[in-house]
């Protein structure tokens, strides 16, 4: 495969998870990616296993050291596809979710993508080519319980896919966000860890509970979710803007 031969990546929360399967997606693809995190040893594990080219440590919740990092990255040469992958998630009621739990959700949820994209868009609209990916979720579509600070950061991020869109329809830079159900992540895993901690449930019923949702019955696996990515990155994929694409088995 070489659609992506020539093509410079980003891949942000890119050592483990959907990240990883999107950085490896993307490297069969012909592209050189670089793979942005916090944990050095997965970052340095994935380009070991050729499943990316370079890996930068990074936190996207830390806005200044953010911020300067991207700088250096754009600085440094072009990135033709930015994929906006790392997040978090917290899980309370909503009258025992802080002002700081909420704020904790739109640094890292909204406003990493935010301060990656400010960095490397000049040079995507310079080039007139650029392929802006930002992995929202199902909640960026609907509401759940219990994850409102999760849900109206995921939301924030559509909005921003939307107007970053239209702004740069005629540039040859596109924006778009892939929106997975319940996958099958460490994530995920914390969540069911969670459920069984607080309910006494057993981690059948807790997965259960999760995937109950989903039409199919199951979760979502990363490459499902990287497939979606690939397709939106393609150089063929010059009229898809703006799009939201659920990858959740029929749930939305």
């Amino acid at each position: 495969m070489s659609e992506f031969s020539g093509l410079n990546a980003l891949v942000t929360g890119g050592g483990r998870g959907i990240g990883a399967a999107i950085a490896a997606a993307l490297t069969r693809g012909g592209a050189r990616v670089t793979i942005l995190g916090r944990e050095e040893a997965a970052l340095v594990a994935r380009v070991q296993a050729g499943q990316a080219a370079a890996y930068v440590t990074a936190d996207v919740a830390d806005a200044p050291g953010f911020e300067a990092i991207m700088a250096k990255i754009a600085a440094a040469g072009s990135i033709d596809i930015l994929v906006n992958n790392a997040g978090a998630a917290l899980s309370a009621p909503f009258l025992k979710t802080s002002n700081a739990d909420f704020q904790r959700m739109l640094d890292v949820n909204l406003m990493g993508p935010v301060i990656a994209t400010r960095a490397v868009l000049p040079g995507m609209v310079a080039r007139k080519f650029g392929r802006i990916v930002n992995i929202a979720s199902t909640a960026a579509l609907k509401g759940y319980p219990y994850v409102g600070a999760y849900v109206a950061s995921k939301h924030a991020l559509l909005g921003l896919t939307r107007t970053l869109a239209l702004e740069l329809a005629k540039t040859g830079v596109t924006a778009n966000a892939v929106c997975p159900g319940f996958t099958d992540t460490d994530m995920v895993s914390a969540s069911l860890e969670t459920i069984v901690a607080k309910t006494g449930r057993t981690i059948e019923a807790a997965r259960a509970e999760l995937t109950r949702t989903n039409p199919m019955g199951r979760l979502i696996a990363p490459e499902e979710v990287a497939d979606a990515v690939c397709f939106l990155a393609r150089r063929e994929s010059a009229s898809i803007t703006g799009s939201a694409i659920a990858v959740a088995g029929g749930e939305v």
